[in-house]
Parts: C-alpha cells; sequence; structure tokens
C-alpha cells in the first residue's frame, strides 16, 4: 500500500538535504587534489582519471534500480544504509596506501551516492502533495547540492594544505554518518510500491555494458587499442549493450522504455546531456591536471577555480528560478551550452604555465553560467518532450545518462591528453628519462624527471590538455546545434508510451 505523508516535516527536510549534499560534496572533492594522488601514488593519467570515474560510474548505473528499490522496501532504509555505506567508501579513501584502494574507495562511496540521490528526493515527493510546498522542499534539496558543490574543493583544498591530502576525504566520512544516524531518527518513511519491479536482466546488462565501455577507453591509450585486453573489453561492452536492448524490449516493467528513444526530442535531449557533460567533467579534469600535477600548485590554490565555478549557481539560483518558468527549456540549453563552450576555448588558450587566478576567472565564469543553466534545463526539456505518464523514466533516463557523461568526460580526455603528450615526446627523452616516461607516462617526468625532461614533458602536456578541452568545446556546441534543430515541448504529450506504467524516479 502506498506511503504518502501529509506533510514533510521539518527533521525530514533537513535529513534528506544533508543526504544530497553528502553525495554531491564527495563528487567535488577529487577536483582539486588531483595532483597530490598523481605525486602520491606514482599514478599515470588514466589510474588518476579513474579517480573521478570509479565514484560516477556505480552511481549513474544504479540510480534507477535504486529508485525503484526505495519504492519498494521503503526510501529511509535506502537512505540508512546509503549514508553508512558512502562513510564507509570514504574512510577508505582517508585511509588509502595505493590508488587502487582509492578507486574502491571511491566505488563504494558511489555506491552509496546512488542510494542517497533518488532516494532524498522521493521523500521530499512523497510528502508534500500540495505543487507549491513540493517546489519550495525542492528548492531546499537543490540548494543543498549547490552548496555541497562549493563546500566541497574549498574544504578539500584548505585540508590538502595544511595536512596530507587524504584528510580531504574525512568531512565525507564524518558527513555519510551524519545521514545514515539522522535519517535513522529524524526520516518519516515513504515506498510506493504499487507496480514497481526490479529490472534485473535491464540493471546486470546495462551495468556490465558501461563499465566495460569505460575502461576500455580509459585504458586503451596506455594498453594500445589494438590490445586483447581492450579489444575484448570494448566488444563486451557491444555484446552487453545490445542485450540490454534486447531486454528492454522483453521486459514486463523496464528501467528505460526504449520508445521514448522515437521521439526526437527526447533523444536529442539525451545527446544533449551526454555532451554537455562530457566537455563540462572533461574541462574540469584539465583545469585538475594542469594547475596540480603539471605545474605543481598547492591544493588551495588549485581548488579556487572549482570554487568560483560551484558558487555560480548559488547566486543565480533566484534567476534562474523564474527563468525556468518563463523561458523554453530548448533556449536556456543553448544559452548555457555556447558560453561553456567559449570558455573552453578560453582555457585552451591559456599557456600552460599560466597559473594566475585573476586568468582564469573569465573562462570559469562564462563555464559556470553555462552548466548552471545547462543543469537547470536538462530535465525539463526531455520530460517535456514525454507523454506525461513516462515523465518520471524521462527523467530518470536523463540522469543515468548525464552523470555517464561525467565519468566519460575524464576517460576520454584522459586518454586523448596523454597520448598525444607521450607521441610529443618521442625522440626528445633518453635513459632514466624515457624509461620513466615509458614505465608511467608523461605526468611522471614532469614531476621527477631532469630538468630538460620536465620542460619538455610540461609542453607535451600542455598540447595534450589543449587538444583536450579543444574536444570539450566542439561537445558543447554539438549539444547547442542538436537543441535548435531538434529539442521541442510535446505541448500534447500523447500517443507514445500510451498503457506504460508510470516510473517514479527521484534523479534530478
Amino acid at each position: 500500500m502506498t506511503s504518502v505523508l501529509k506533510r514533510l516535516d521539518r527533521g525530514t527536510l533537513i535529513a534528506c538535504c544533508l543526504a544530497v549534499a553528502a553525495a554531491q560534496m564527495c563528487i567535488t572533492v577529487p577536483s582539486p587534489i588531483n595532483g597530490e594522488i598523481q605525486a602520491a601514488f606514482g599514478a599515470s593519467g588514466s589510474q588518476v582519471a579513474w579517480v573521478t570515474s570509479a565514484f560516477i560510474l556505480p552511481t549513474a548505473i544504479l540510480e534507477l534500480n535504486f529508485g525503484v528499490v526505495g519504492d519498494l522496501f521503503g526510501r529511509k532504509r535506502l537512505l540508512v544504509l546509503g549514508g553508512f555505506i558512502l562513510a564507509l567508501g570514504e574512510l577508505l579513501n582517508a585511509t588509502s596506501q595505493n590508488v587502487q584502494m582509492l578507486w574502491i574507495g571511491q566505488a563504494l562511496a558511489g555506491i552509496g551516492a546512488a542510494a542517497l540521490f533518488p532516494s532524498s528526493l522521493a521523500v521530499i515527493a512523497a510528502a508534500t502533495p500540495e505543487e507549491k510546498d513540493r517546489a519550495k522542499a525542492v528548492s531546499t534539496w537543490a540548494l543543498s547540492i549547490s552548496l555541497a558543490s562549493a563546500v566541497g574543493p574549498l574544504s578539500s583544498g584548505i585540508l590538502a594544505t595544511v595536512a596530507d591530502f587524504r584528510w580531504a576525504f574525512v568531512p565525507p566520512v564524518v558527513l555519510g554518518l551524519a545521514v545514515g544516524v539522522s535519517s535513522w531518527f529524524l526520516v518519516t518513511d515513504s515506498k510506493a510500491p504499487e507496480g514497481r519491479a526490479l529490472d534485473w536482466p535491464g540493471q546486470i546488462t546495462v551495468a556490465v555494458g558501461l563499465t566495460a565501455l569505460l575502461w576500455g577507453i580509459i585504458e586503451g591509450g596506455e594498453r594500445g587499442w589494438s590490445s586483447p585486453a581492450i579489444v575484448g573489453s570494448l566488444s563486451l561492452a557491444a555484446v552487453a549493450l545490445i542485450s540490454f536492448v534486447i531486454a528492454e524490449r522483453r521486459a514486463a516493467s523496464p528501467m528505460f522504455n526504449l520508445d521514448l528513444l522515437k521521439i526526437p526530442s527526447f533523444a536529442a535531449a539525451a545527446v544533449v546531456a551526454l555532451a554537455g557533460m562530457f566537455g563540462f567533467i572533461g574541462t574540469a579534469y584539465c583545469v585538475s591536471i594542469r594547475l596540480g600535477a603539471v605545474m605543481h600548485l598547492s591544493a588551495l590554490k588549485a581548488g579556487m577555480p572549482f570554487v568560483i565555478l560551484q558558487l555560480i549557481p548559488l547566486l543565480l539560483a533566484p534567476v534562474l528560478s523564474k527563468m525556468l518558468t518563463r523561458v523554453e527549456p530548448r533556449w536556456l540549453l543553448v544559452g548555457g551550452l555556447l558560453p561553456m563552450a567559449a570558455g573552453q576555448f578560453w582555457i585552451a588558450a591559456l599557456p600552460i604555465t599560466t597559473t594566475s587566478l585573476a586568468a582564469f576567472i573569465g573562462p570559469v565564469l562564462l563555464l559556470g553560467v553555462g552548466f548552471i543553466c545547462v543543469v537547470s534545463s536538462l530535465t525539463s526539456a526531455a520530460v517535456n518532450a514525454v507523454p506525461i505518464n513516462m515523465t518520471g523514466m524521462a527523467s530518470g533516463a536523463t540522469s543515468l545518462v548525464r552523470e555517464f557523461g561525467q565519468g566519460l568526460g575524464p576517460a576520454v580526455i584522459s586518454t586523448v591528453a596523454m597520448s598525444l603528450a607521450s607521441s610529443a615526446l618521442v625522440g626528445k627523452l633518453s635513459g632514466a628519462d624515457a624509461g620513466m616516461e615509458a614505465a608511467a607516462g608523461p605526468l611522471a617526468v614532469v614531476n621527477a624527471g631532469s630538468d630538460s625532461a620536465r620542460a619538455a614533458a610540461q609542453d607535451a602536456l600542455a598540447h595534450g590538455m589543449a587538444v583536450g578541452v579543444v574536444i570539450c568545446g566542439c561537445a558543447s556546441l554539438l549539444g547547442a546545434l542538436v537543441t535548435l534543430l531538434l529539442v521541442r515541448k510535446n505541448a500534447a504529450r500523447s500517443a507514445v508510451g500510451a498503457g506504460e506504467p508510470t516510473v517514479q524516479t527521484a534523479s534530478a
């Protein structure tokens, strides 16, 4: 029997906002300390890229079905469990002795976040049947995300500057524990099991497919695209994703109704979500690596662009809330993607030796304004394109694609940048420097090579990362073009998907 709260109590709202803040903070914590991670563990470019991707991948893969789990068995349980799992993962990060242990911790924390994101919003939605009350509660929930996004890189940068970089993961441990305890004592439970069922074939095949695809892309640059491991990984990804399509066509209650892709505006919104988030996070990865691992700035200084970037949503929130009700989502998308592209091309043009915060303010402001416009309008663009009874599924699917784009960004850009840098170093290194590059890549040379080798590696990395950020800018331009040509509002919201059960999801 569906449990619906008549009123959202303050304790429940506080616990849900704390939950989503903890999950979001964990995404932003590694950004300022990628350089410290690389130096401490002697990590290659692909290994550093996995630090971000290891968190985002399980979040993207599990979020849809965790929404169903909460509906079936109670969202409070997921909030409690998610908080403790997140804390456990971050504890592993805080005590990590090698980069592999850091990956495991990030993956565990990502599983916890996958439970917290949909459950926290679903509890709020169930407790606010009145649209006005729901809008206020959801805006508070969204504000928590923005605050956590700003606090994450700031706290990470400060702690890694005054102490060992592992201390950056301690606040998320405390927050995760606080989420578990506060959810247990404060949250009023709710669930909605009617018509819900777990789609195990869909969940397993999409998990295998996306994991194999991401692994193949990240490792392909270092292992070689023709190596048996990479060919096998990409082949497995293709087979698994084809199996996912077959499984969803046969499922009585699919996690993703493929009929949605027959709607041009929804398909276009999915492409925009992938391209936009790919470009944004790919650019952030490059900025983090160039400031930290290449130019050796302190974690606090390396983190300041990210603090500015994440503060912009807080400043623009009042304006955007009004614009979302007055401006068609596709125009907000275009108005966000174009500034993002401009900021990305600007960053690509900055010399690698540029370390002044003032030089980054302009492009970072463009990125921040563009990012908040894109994120705030993406779900609306997707939901407005589909029938009303499929809005929950459309929102969840857009969230999955968006987050996979965030994982794909560092993967692809790291592969491109490090491959180009290695190619540029051919014939320029000798002896121990050449051996170091062959074993650990150009990042190792720029940190531990001879003076001449460091200079050569710095130039090579500058070229590779500039090309990587240009690719990010092109992805943003592609998203803007697709939006202009294909994204439209389906005012009728009829025909497609009639008779399908509405799949409620809390993905934002």
